[in-house]
């Protein structure tokens, strides 16, 4: 690093997004840094000419009695421009506060400033892979950096001084030619990060003190060394058999812990199953520590009986929570290590051999060299390979799925290969922790990796029936096969064939007719394919000529596809990988060596090879094998056909597949099965039964105290329409009014949980046309652009914000503490009963002469029901509302039944207005 050099970072707090549009500055903030230690802060308000919009003074404390007496921006524009004469700019995001800035600079009178810049989002996403935010706030609190106030620029610009400062160490931690690599292809960034790349390089290439130790190197990639196996300390653990015992062991790990009856009991449950090799199932709610619950007695029967055991989920986050936080605290309190293996299936890992070719590509896309970049330094860090683990963009996903471990090495190799080293690891550990669709991939295991473990913890085990469909369900999409055919193209298109052609030529490998008749099978393959949508198409909207939705699902067996049409694809495909394989034979058999950009041109060759065989194999499986085991329709929405054609079939029943997995394991070993959500009130069995567990087998129920949900308060309004009474414009009215009048009422902070998109979208459009909550945030699933995570984190963001959700926001979303006051359920969450999937299971079941109402409809939407209350309440110290809109709950038999689903709270059912008078009520006594 040039000692002299100067970074500004700068952080600004505006009215909004864009200054061309009439936004001003209200707060500016620069720090002056030089030899990595602060110089000199220069922070003001800015006087914007305006009121400073609602939402911008929730976002930042900064209100108009802030700004009242600053000054326009003009009468600070020649400092601040000063300010920055001879520096580097550095901001959290450059995009914004540069962009911002130059606009102001024009509208003084003052010339557009020039220099360097660096944003440390694009810095921070490079060096730190890992981290699952790159927003201000959640770096400083992963690094530890002071930031009392976010969204206030005084505070955001010293934070990000020193996050720069931090990237500057992480920096000089990496090996050399992980160094040399970053440099080498730095150029192609967005702003200037070559240059502080280069600094680190001379001092890593200068400094004797800086080694790589720690890590091994396969051609020019540092990979961290395997971390070595905790060795067994050979002393036995016994068992905590008494209240005492648990809670001496478990305030070691957790200073503040309280007593809990349930997870005691839920210990001694699971350690008698294991001991006895019983099969076992316990419903455990919400607040009994269902995790400590089963990992206690887990442990210590895998050290009495030095036997592993095996511990399924279904979700990522609670794969996480086991490994970074629950198994930490537990060795803390035995005071040993325990030996824990993850294992995931075979392409959640990197394969190192195909990223070192993937480098030596000439794709100089952003996306492209930015996930390259990411991948260099996460491969320094990571201990696991997993490539879930990099937090990379969208674009650079399909570098990702290019370099995923697709087949077993030729030989063990631990060192370089992380499934190879995640397979080793089991092999040593007391535990593993798996997901199910890992467990369930042991059917079709030529080598069963889990056929010899001691036991097996099923958690979230009413997921263990979704994960066995997802397992066996197969999907077709339209882009995905356009994608591979672009990749190929014909001579014209300068892509892949060409590519190909001209070697071969040069190469004499082969001749012109053999070359044309390739891209003459690649032509007819297109041809065909096109064809066959075509009628695809025209059976869809023969079908659904008078159907005004957007989103149309029908089954495949209903649309009048000529079988001829479907065979000629499967044909022509086939056709095409035969000649397109002897191609690969011809090269790979050639006495001449191969340039390495000639290798890597095969590689890409067999890898398009190898979908279009995967691709040909889904083709027939769904499109012309007939299997009433399975229901197969069709996606698309008519906004973009045909690009958004999607295809897909799933096993309607997967009882038997389950029974099959687990009936060995039954036979040698404990099963334990558990989850927060296993019964309804009507029928108990509802899950065990898919799950195919012998109905003699008890459900063991685990209710936490009344007083946990002392916070809690549900509502039901009893006054709104019956949806059958009215129009749907008249209901949706209604729905707006409820949600506007409870979100005014509760300051925000509420999830509405809808079962219907149309009408989600609906509602939003016109709470939003009434301006009703114009004070507020609205993110709605499927109107607001970003994953569900992205939404989430936004709606976290704000006080006074609202979210509109459906299915997936049902379950798997926690909002702890004061993040969320109400949810509120327009709608009870039966399925739609055109949901192809959902039609599917009813008609199997109803012609077995049995109510698919009663054993699939109700039982399904009660558990939603369930779980759309457990967003509610995550702590003792939760407070928050359950408001109830669907009248269903009172007016018919079954309603019952979803009130007793819930836990022993209070229960008011009120008219609208009663209801948010009492809420105001209740509100204002909990705050």
């Amino acid at each position: 690093m040039k000692e002299s050099q100067k970074y500004a970072i700068v952080d600004i707090e505006t009215t909004g997004h864009s200054p061309v549009s009439g936004d001003r500055m209200i707060q500016i903030a620069i720090v002056i840094m030089q030899e990595w230690e602060i110089v000199k802060k220069y922070s003001t308000f800015i006087n914007p000419g305006k009121p400073i919009p609602l939402f911008i003074q929730d976002l930042t404390n900064i209100t108009d009695e802030d700004v009242k007496d600053a000054l326009p921006f003009e009468a600070y524009a020649d400092y601040i421009y000063e300010l920055l004469e001879g520096a580097v700019f550095v901001a959290h995001n450059t995009d914004f506060d540069l962009n911002f800035l130059q606009e102001e600079f024009k509208r003084a009178g003052l010339s557009k400033w020039h220099g360097k810049k660096i944003d440390t989002v694009e810095l921070t996403k490079i060096l730190f892979p890992m981290s699952l935010s790159y927003k201000l706030a959640d770096l400083a609190n992963e690094f530890h950096i002071e930031l009392q106030s976010a969204h206030r620029a005084d505070d955001d610009a010293l934070a990000t001084a020193y996050l720069l400062k931090h990237c500057w160490e992480e920096l000089l931690t990496l090996p050399l030619v992980t160094l040399e690599q970053l440099h080498k292809r730095s150029f192609r960034l967005r702003t200037d990060l070559s240059q502080l790349f280069f600094d680190a390089l001379v001092i890593k290439r200068t400094k004797t003190t800086l080694t790589d130790e720690g890590h091994v190197f396969y051609r020019r990639i540092a990979i961290r060394k395997m971390a070595p196996t905790p060795k067994s300390d050979g002393e036995e653990l016994v068992y905590p058999q008494t209240t005492d015992e648990k809670m001496a062991l478990l305030l070691k790990g957790i200073p503040n812990f309280e007593e809990r009856p349930q997870q005691f009991q839920m210990m001694d449950s699971i350690w008698h199953a294991l001991n006895t090799n019983a099969e076992h199932v316990i419903e455990a709610s919400t607040g009994i520590g269902k995790t400590m619950g089963y990992l206690v007695p887990s442990i210590y029967y895998a050290k009495k009986t030095n036997q592993k055991i095996g511990i399924s989920t279904y979700t990522s986050h609670l794969l996480d929570q086991l490994m970074q936080n629950d198994i930490p605290i537990l060795e803390i309190a035995l005071g040993k290590p325990i030996k824990m293996a993850l294992l995931k299936g075979m392409n959640h890992y990197i394969d190192v051999e195909k990223f070192e070719k993937e480098l030596k590509t000439q794709d100089d896309s952003y996306d492209q060299t930015f996930t390259v970049l990411q991948t260099l330094i996460w491969l320094a860090k990571t201990e696991t390979g997993d490539l879930s683990e990099l937090n990379v963009s969208g674009g650079g996903q399909l570098l990702i799925d290019k370099i995923r471990k697709t087949a077993l090495p030729k030989t063990t190799m631990p060192l370089y290969d992380f499934y190879s080293r995640a397979i080793q690891n089991s092999r040593q550990a007391d535990i593993i922790v798996t997901n199910h669709a890992m467990l369930l991939s042991d059917l079709v295991r030529n080598e069963q990796i889990f056929n010899s473990l001691g036991g097996w913890v099923i958690d979230e085990a009413h997921q263990f029936i979704q994960a066995a469909i997802n397992q066996h369900e197969k999907i077709f999409t339209y882009m995905n096969w356009k994608y591979l055919f672009g990749q190929i193209g014909i001579q014209e298109d300068e892509q892949l064939f060409y590519k190909i052609r001209r070697v071969a030529i040069k190469k004499q490998l082969l001749n012109y007719p053999t070359l044309d008749q390739l891209e003459k099978r690649y032509i007819q393959m297109v041809n065909a394919f096109d064809t066959a949508m075509a009628a695809l198409l025209r059976g869809v909207k023969d079908a659904h000529h008078q159907s005004k939705q957007q989103k149309i699902e029908v089954f495949v067996s209903e649309l009048p596809l000529g079988r001829e049409v479907l065979m000629k694809v499967s044909f022509t495909v086939q056709q095409w990988v035969d000649e397109a394989t002897e191609l690969i034979r011809k090269f790979t058999s050639s006495v001449e060596e191969l340039a390495p950009e000639h290798e890597y041109l095969i590689e890409q060759w067999q890898y398009i090879v190898n979908e279009f065989t995967i691709k040909l194999s889904e083709w027939d499986d769904v499109f012309l094998s007939q299997d009433s085991e399975y229901s197969c329709w069709l996606e698309l929405d008519q906004r973009s056909v045909p690009g958004s054609i999607q295809l897909y079939k799933k096993p309607i029943e997967v009882t038997s597949t389950i029974r099959k997995l687990m009936d060995p394991i039954r036979e040698k070993s404990g099963i334990v099965w558990t989850s927060g959500t296993l019964t309804v009130p009507s029928n108990e069995r509802f899950i065990t039964n898919q799950l195919g567990i012998n109905p003699s087998i008890p459900i063991e129920k685990l209710h936490a105290d009344p007083s946990y949900y002392d916070g809690a308060e549900v509502y039901i309004v009893n006054d709104m329409p019956d949806i059958q009474a009215v129009s749907q414009s008249e209901y949706i009215e209604e729905v707006a009014h409820a949600v506007t009048n409870t979100v005014r009422m509760t300051n925000g902070r509420c999830f509405v949980l809808f079962t219907s998109q149309d009408m989600l979208r609906k509602t939003v459009n016109l709470i939003q046309e009434s301006e009703l909550l114009s004070d507020y945030m609205i993110f709605a699933q499927g109107v607001t652009s970003g994953s569900r995570m992205r939404l989430l984190k936004s709606f976290q963001k704000f006080n006074h914000s609202v979210l509109f959700g459906t299915n997936s926001f049902w379950e798997g979303v926690d909002v702890p503490g004061d993040g969320l006051s109400a949810v509120i359920v327009v709608r009870l969450p039966f399925s739609s009963p055109e949901e192809p999937a959902f039609k599917a299971r009813a008609n199997y079941i109803t012609q077995q002469g049995r109510n698919s109402f009663t054993e699939l409809a109700l039982p399904d939407a009660i558990i939603r029901f369930k779980q759309g209350f457990g967003r509610l309440i995550r702590s003792s110290h939760d407070k928050g509302v359950f408001i109830v809109l669907d009248r269903r709950i009172e007016t018919k038999s079954y309603g019952q039944q979803f009130i007793e689903s819930l836990p022993p709270i209070s229960i008011q059912k009120l008219p609208l207005h009663s209801m948010v008078q009492s809420l105001g009520n209740w509100y204002n006594e909990k705050r």
